[in-house]
């Protein structure tokens, strides 16, 4: 989450509801809260206590769900400060959320977030309203399935003009289909819900997207409850620098420290303890279609995994500069937050897991997609290991002490 270190003095209101021990609030006391502001859908499955809670107002964002029913954990970190005040804030409006709807790129000649010749700082950065403020339309509803659309036009910095239709259809998994996409069962007294996000972006204008006016991608973020014990693992090709470039760019505001990132045999160890701001990324040909956090704390296994072209090579670039590799961004992302300097107030106790699509290069009337599945398991951590070792190469000791070199 690039901007959050340079927005920090316009968004003074935190949430501390997820304390420094890492418990996290419960998913009924979460929903009761955002049901006096906004309106609230919740998925339910007939056969398990897996609940999504999905706020189209918001995007069409879901923003937490629970394995355990309403009396179970609430996965999602909610910004209970800003949504309780009621006020619109400058620049962007994080309202938290588990899985939420971005287009980018964020900076460079093809931003969408900077008006055509202003500076690349706070002052002229502003998140477009559609994909902050506005809210999606429902378009249909059942008991495990929410579909909501929106039309948006967008101007890039360079002043290439966008028309294009957003559609988000939530459907929340039953045990069944949880256990086909992890490639393994869910045994014991495992608990577990899971969800797809497929994102659809359509080209409604009268001209093609093209590289030389710029292009777009979906790109979806979802920020989880941080405990002091969360570690995140993300599985990465190897190969030679030569070949495939480095393995993490991890430059974001500056080099992330040695005792909090951690690269070996094939996995990526980055510290999600909400405790220092720092972000990682994965280029494409680093990138393996899911990655995912372990907190001891509350025995969770968070997995996401997402459509990763085969073969695709371009992706948007969102540093805040005119760049040389306008297609040359990153797939995967990971941010912890933290306070942006010593003493100063931070955002909120939770870390993000982040990807996306490859470059739009749309005709007219076609559409691009991004799914995107966020899966929690939550057990002991003996039950959970066949699963972390089927989905991400690593057992749980691993990632629980992947950050121990």
């Amino acid at each position: 989450m690039k901007t959050l270190a340079r927005f920090t003095t316009v968004l003074a209101m935190t949430t501390q509801l997820v304390s420094a021990q890492g418990k996290a609030p419960g998913f009924a006391d979460d929903v009761a809260f955002l049901r006096k502001y906004v309106d609230v859908i919740v998925l339910t499955d007939k056969n398990s206590s897996a609940q999504v809670a999905v706020i189209p107002a918001y995007q069409c964002r879901v923003m937490t769900s629970s394995a355990s029913g309403p009396d179970g954990l609430s996965y999602g970190w909610v910004n209970r400060d800003l949504i309780a005040s009621g006020k619109t804030q400058p620049h962007i409006n994080v309202y938290g959320g588990e899985d939420r709807f971005w287009i980018g790129p964020e900076g460079g000649q093809f931003s969408v977030f900077f008006k055509k010749g202003d500076a690349f700082d706070l002052e002229h950065w502003q998140t477009p309203a559609s994909i902050d403020t506005q809210p999606f339309e429902i378009v249909s509803q059942s008991q495990d399935k929410v579909v909501c659309k929106r039309t948006m036009e967008l101007t890039n910095y360079s002043g290439t003009k966008f028309n294009l239709e957003v559609t988000r259809e939530i459907r929340l998994l039953d045990n069944k289909a949880i256990e086909k996409r992890l490639g393994a069962p869910l045994k014991g007294s495992v608990k577990a819900v899971g969800f797809e996000s497929m994102n659809s972006v359509k080209n409604t204008g009268d001209g093609g997207w093209t590289k030389q006016g710029g292009l777009l991608s979906i790109w979806i973020l979802g920020m989880f409850n941080a405990s002091p014990s969360t570690t995140i693992a993300i599985p990465y090709a190897k190969g030679d620098e030569a070949t495939r470039g480095p393995v993490v760019n991890d430059a974001y505001f500056g080099k992330v420290p040695a005792d909090r990132l951690v690269v070996k045999d094939g996995i990526l160890y980055f510290a999600a303890d909400a405790n220092y701001r720092s972000k990682i990324g994965l280029s494409p040909r680093r990138a393996k279609p899911q990655l995912g956090s372990y907190d001891a704390v509350n025995g969770v296994l968070t997995l996401v995994q997402y459509t990763l072209p085969k073969g695709a090579e371009d992706y948007v670039n969102s540093m805040w500069e005119i760049q040389k590799e306008p297609f040359g961004g990153d797939v995967v992302n990971s941010y912890n937050d933290g306070p942006p300097k010593a003493g100063a107030a931070q955002l909120g106790r939770f870390y993000e897991l982040e990807t996306s699509s490859p470059a739009l290069a749309l005709k007219p009337r076609q559409a691009g997609t991004h799914l995107s599945r966020t899966i929690h398991l939550q057990g002991p951590a003996a039950e959970l290991d066949a699963i972390a070792r089927a989905t991400l190469g690593v057992g749980i000791d691993q990632i629980k002490n992947g950050l121990t070199k």
